[in-house]
């Protein structure tokens, strides 16, 4: 069984499950496309997302403690593992049916959060980390629509930053998704 939200999410976990074994313990400490987080304190942000997104797939209250740590011993390890449970929780089509009683919005958008965290944190990581990232095509078309939606929203909450600059030469996709998001697609500039 799955879900449209479960089959973007499937897309999109190798990616950044192959960006997070990627880094290495003397890279923690580097800065991040998120000026309050360094690599470290973003990967704590993600491990805490893709953990509480599987219970806000069934519809549970979570916790979201203000400076978790993941962070132990076969933590590349665990952080598939829960990446594959994320997708798992979804993949039942209750997940996606109706209203959040968590927060005011559809079911659908809070999968969908899941995976634009996934993503362009995904993409966050892979930057401060000098690692490529190319993350599916159909998983950026998905995260535009719901950035448009959420972009407003998101931006009063202080989620996102304000729209950046559009790159000069042509921009992709994911570098429209990116200054969406408040993001720097060619992050980082020199002065």
């Amino acid at each position: 069984m799955s879900t449209q939200t479960s089959d973007l999410l499937a897309a999109a976990a190798p990616r950044t499950v192959d960006v997070v074994r990627g880094i290495s313990d003397d890279q923690l400490d580097l800065p991040t496309p998120c000026s309050d987080y360094v690599v470290r304190d973003l990967l704590n942000h993600l491990f805490q997302v893709v953990v509480n997104f599987q219970e806000l797939a069934e519809k549970r209250q979570v916790e979201w403690a203000e400076k978790p740590d993941y962070l132990g011993e076969g933590w590349r390890d665990r952080f598939e593992v829960e990446t594959g449970r994320l997708i798992a929780a979804w993949s039942d089509p209750s997940t996606v049916e109706g209203m959040s009683p968590r927060m005011p919005m559809p079911q659908t958008a809070i999968g969908g959060m899941a995976l634009l965290d996934l993503t362009v944190h995904g993409w966050d990581l892979a930057v401060a980390t000098g690692q490529p990232y190319h993350p599916a095509s159909e998983v950026v078309a998905e995260l535009r629509d719901l950035v448009e939606q959420l972009g407003p929203t998101a931006r009063k909450m202080g989620v996102f930053a304000d729209p950046a600059p559009t790159p000069t030469q042509t921009p992709t996709d994911l570098a429209h998704l990116l200054t969406q998001t408040g993001r720097t697609p060619t992050w980082p500039q020199t002065p």
